[in-house]
């Protein structure tokens, strides 16, 4: 008997050549960071414009939230953490207006891209939520616009490189773009029982009557990669050593592309969350269908060897959102609490290998986020492979509960203040954290607790500061903000990360894990702590900004 099997060979370590220096980079979510010449939310125009600044200043990266693709119709998924696919790209991401066949349209057409932008482009100084379905409205019609000169006209060159991007992204580009064809014709209705096994004949039959459809939305994925691929030439350019970090989520839409089109390798009735913590007492339930170990397994590790490899095409990082997820994942049935899970277990020694060897072909670096419960081994582990960790101030602590020393810090992290999970520094500062739980009936202690645990907190780290020289005597809030910055620097950790939101005085959080509606999650632009909004074109001249940057570039070369 003949029997085949995937061979991966895979490197045992991954080398840090990308990152070879200490270095700092901002940490931003992009569609916050908005500009006048954009269209209401960021997009890869504006994430060129941040490499490009923060290179200038001597940044060496832009870690921004995750691309991934959402429903190509309305409502959109605000969360980037619960795309459709994670392998492709959200086309709201693209500029219209940097498209190549854009500058060719006839006047009336034209006329037709800058009307779309008007409806949306003067939101960009609103600091009320951001709509992205209005937006994708406005981007919809233009890009359509686009295309159709595109189609009608365009150079053999140009055609020769959609070709070969689309056979070389395969059956997965094919896929996703008849899920977002379907998506677009069922609209609003549930899909008929037999669309839902993509093998079928009904959606073979699909495939050839929404042909054109599924050209579009190839076409979009090819412009959305020659725009990433422009932004991180202006990093690179502007001097960054790393350029572009993209997040990759934990997992994808229950009812999204890749559960769709690879139905066989999820585990179907069953969310993926944490267990109870201190931070989210009644655990977490993210609602994503996990990847089965065993036919993970069975495919090669094909499906997260081609997302790693798409997502790294124009990038010198990758943070991967919950490595722990690569050796266990908490289960939770359908029906069940977040308290009611279990950990799966998944071979580790082959996806981190798979992981590795696709940054390895890429030239670029691992960030494994390995905060929550983790079992001792595992940093250790994933330290041996060359895959760096992370380390945030506000969760590292001593053996007595206290801050813990910056030469007690890990070497091999990617050490910041806060993450996107915790409100920006100046909000937590002032308690916003338990303010804002509070409203929303998260906590399960007592309200005095709580607050008295989080002032005891604030003031050992004031304490701390203190003892390293680093606050003057009544110190403002931007200064404690930037001593922390500086205490951060001080550690031995090889990247060291400066959020966006801290650096222009931000206090309203992001995200609120536990909620849903109740909080506009992953919906506020950027603004300062006034809450006024802070555009892509004020940020080189914005004071705060710049004094925090001063104060990380000073602490580095010390």
């Amino acid at each position: 008997h003949a029997a085949t099997t995937t061979l991966a060979v895979t490197p045992a370590r991954l080398d840090h050549d990308a990152g070879a220096r200490r270095g700092w980079g901002m940490m931003a979510q992009l569609y916050s960071v908005r500009s006048r010449t954009g269209w209401g939310i960021g997009d890869l125009a504006d994430l060129a414009e941040l490499g490009s600044l923060f290179g200038e200043q001597g940044g060496d990266f832009v870690l921004i939230n995750p691309l991934h693709a959402a429903e190509p119709v309305g409502p959109m998924t605000p969360s980037p953490y619960l795309p459709v696919t994670r392998r492709f790209v959200n086309p709201i991401y693209i500029r219209p207006e940097d498209i190549r066949e854009c500058a060719y349209l006839p006047g009336p057409q034209r006329a037709l891209v800058e009307w779309a932008a008007e409806e949306v482009r003067p939101s960009a100084e609103d600091p009320d939520p951001i709509d992205r379905d209005a937006v994708w409205s406005a981007k919809r019609q233009a890009l359509e616009v686009i295309k159709r000169l595109f189609a009608a006209g365009r150079s053999p060159a140009r055609q020769r490189a959609l070709d070969a991007f689309r056979a070389e992204q395969g059956q997965g580009l094919e896929d996703f773009a008849l899920w977002c064809a379907l998506a677009e014709r069922h609209e609003g209705e549930p899909w008929p029982a037999e669309l839902s096994d993509i093998s079928s004949p009904a959606v073979y039959r699909a495939r050839v009557e929404l042909a054109d459809r599924v050209d579009y939305y190839v076409w979009l994925q090819w412009v959305a990669d020659a725009q990433l691929a422009q932004a991180q030439a202006a990093a690179r350019a502007a001097g960054m050593g790393i350029g572009v970090m993209h997040d990759l989520a934990v997992g994808v839409h229950p009812s999204g592309a890749d559960a769709w089109s690879s139905r066989e390798v999820y585990a179907h009735g069953i969310g993926v969350g944490a267990p109870p913590d201190m931070y989210n007492q009644q655990g977490q339930n993210w609602s994503q269908p996990p990847w089965r170990p065993d036919a993970l397994a069975r495919a090669g590790y094909a499906p997260l060897r081609d997302m790693v490899r798409t997502v790294l095409r124009h990038a010198g990082a990758v943070r991967v959102d919950h490595i722990l997820g690569l050796f266990r994942l908490w289960w939770i049935p359908d029906g069940h609490g977040a308290d009611e899970g279990a950990y799966v277990r998944y071979d580790h020694e082959a996806m981190v290998g798979v992981l590795l060897l696709e940054a390895h072909r890429a030239g670029a670096l691992v960030i494994g986020e390995d905060l929550g419960t983790v079992e001792p081994w595992v940093r250790d582990y994933l330290a041996d492979r060359g895959v760096l960790g992370t380390s945030v101030l506000w969760f590292e602590k001593d053996e007595d509960g206290g801050p813990l020393r910056p030469e007690r810090y890990r070497e091999l992290v990617l050490a910041t203040v806060n993450t996107h999970d915790l409100p920006p520094t100046a909000g937590y500062l002032a308690e916003e954290h338990v303010d804002l739980r509070e409203r929303l009936g998260l906590l399960t202690d007592p309200v005095p607790t709580v607050r008295a645990e989080a002032r005891r907190e604030r003031e050992q780290m004031v304490a701390r500061l203190r003892e390293y020289d680093l606050l003057p005597d009544a110190p403002t809030e931007r200064q404690v903000v930037e001593a922390l910055h500086a205490y951060v620097v001080r550690t031995p950790a090889q990247l060291v990360g400066v959020s966006l939101a801290d650096a222009v005085g931000e206090r309203r959080a992001q995200n609120q894990p536990g909620t849903d509606t109740e909080y506009p999650n992953w919906k506020l632009p950027l603004a300062d702590g006034a809450e006024n909004v802070v555009l892509v074109e004020d940020l080189a001249t914005n004071a705060r900004l710049r004094s925090l940057v001063a104060v990380v570039q000073e602490a580095l070369h010390r």
